[in-house]
């Protein structure tokens, strides 16, 4: 067989699972920039669930796994470019006068940084600790008046196991309903700080986009 003359014509036999890790970093990039534009509030609501509608509908009907990949990737540069068009509306950071630099804080952040010193509240003198959603609703009810969503307790919770790495998010073993909590060792908070927000986001197993990962999937594409 005649070697190819150039890289163009090279033909490149790419086992299915080197598809599926590259296809999961990609989805891993979606869903940090939905969290970016959301917390910051670049896109929300009814806009941004158009956006992941759109995206998972398009990826949908590709007729190919490479054409599903450029697809998603085609998407990703959409959020890109909410993300810096919002940035150049913004009007540029100024120092203060101690000479710290002023950021947004969202509220999904300053409730995990709530949530994380109370866990380690209720931690002392006990091996291990939990809490539920159920106990951060009150928990935040106790502080803003009224209880927040069950989404957006999760939410914080979820956004607190990322600010500390004691911390281990899930759902309540044997609970039917799939109670989500947060778990520690107490021992793990001695050698543990908050971090910063987004440092373990590569870790976190969670995704929105998990109808796509089927979608790429369900077609059984042993080589491309």
């Amino acid at each position: 067989m005649q070697e190819p003359s150039s890289l163009a014509d090279a033909i490149l036999e790419i086992p299915a699972s080197e598809l599926q890790h590259f296809f999961d970093d990609l989805i891993l990039t979606f869903d940090s920039l939905n969290d970016l534009l959301k917390d910051q509030g670049i896109l929300r609501g009814k806009e941004l669930a158009e956006l992941n509608t759109r995206a998972s509908q398009a990826v949908k009907e590709a007729r190919s796994p490479i054409e599903k990949l450029l697809v998603l990737n085609a998407y990703i540069r959409k959020q890109i470019g909410h993300a810096g068009r919002a940035l150049q509306a913004r009007p540029p950071t100024t120092p203060t006068d101690q000479g710290v630099i002023r950021q947004a804080i969202t509220k999904i952040h300053l409730r995990a940084v709530a949530i994380v010193e109370h866990v380690k509240t209720i931690a002392e003198g006990k091996k291990e600790v939990a809490f539920s959603s159920v106990q951060t609703r009150d928990f935040l009810a106790g502080r803003e008046g009224k209880p927040p969503s069950r989404r957006d307790a999760i939410r914080a919770l979820r956004r607190a196991e990322k600010l500390c790495p004691a911390l281990l998010c899930g759902h309540t073993p044997g609970d039917g309903r799939q109670t989500i909590r947060l778990t520690a060792k107490t021992d793990d908070f001695k050698d543990s700080e908050i971090v910063k927000e987004d440092s373990d986001r590569g870790q976190r197993q969670r995704s929105r986009m998990e109808e796509l990962r089927i979608i790429f999937f369900k077609e059984g594409v042993s080589r491309v």
